[in-house]
């Protein structure tokens, strides 16, 4: 008995100090190596993607209200959630509320949600109120990508339908990119927003 006891004991104290190494050392190493962006890719944004990081914001054409031309690269200086909508598409008008919230709540010089309907060049007009009517009178601008100038919406990754949403950093590299609607007047959303408001420089 005596000598099953030391035995036994040393060999169950040096187990549980192994054990609680690997408990700490595993910890850190997940905590160091996390996405400080892929962490919120849960809830309402399960569908949040970051393996395209890095690319740069497309150069490509398309206009704002007044017809004028812009880029995606013209809103550098500022993070921007770049959503591609279109009036016949329903999720995409169920969640433009949820970006008129996010505009309202975090908008400012250092971040903005631009809006860019798909819609053809004849339903323009329509694609305006309607942006409107969904609570973005006010509050988001209208940007306009029709099916001719697709360019944006591919450049940008968005090759799974509508709505999809990338969101750029100040530099306009992509930090990710989300097929599909979401709630992004959550508080997923508005943690990830404030998580790379944080990140930049």
């Amino acid at each position: 008995m005596d000598r099953l006891l030391r035995y036994a004991i040393p060999t169950m104290v040096v187990g549980l100090l192994l054990g609680l190494l690997y408990v700490v050392f595993s910890g850190s190493q997940e905590g160091g190596n996390r996405d400080p962006i892929a962490k919120f890719a849960k809830g309402t944004l399960v569908k949040l993607d970051t393996s395209e990081r890095g690319d740069l914001a497309p150069d490509a054409p398309f206009t704002d209200v007044n017809g004028e031309t812009v880029t995606l690269q013209d809103f550098e200086g500022q993070v921007i959630l770049v959503n591609f909508w279109a009036t016949w598409c329903g999720p995409c008008e169920r969640e433009m509320p949820s970006l008129a919230a996010l505009q309202t709540a975090r908008g400012s010089d250092r971040f903005k949600v631009v809006a860019i309907s798909v819609d053809s060049q004849e339903d323009r007009d329509y694609a305006i109120r309607r942006l409107a009517e969904l609570g973005g009178e006010g509050v988001l601008d209208f940007y306009h990508a029709p099916p001719e100038a697709w360019d944006v919406v591919y450049d940008s990754g968005a090759r799974r339908g509508f709505p999809t949403t990338v969101i750029y950093d100040a530099s306009g590299t992509k930090l990710a990119l989300l097929a599909g609607e979401a709630d992004w007047a959550s508080y997923e959303a508005i943690g990830l927003i404030d998580a790379i408001l944080g990140m930049q420089p």
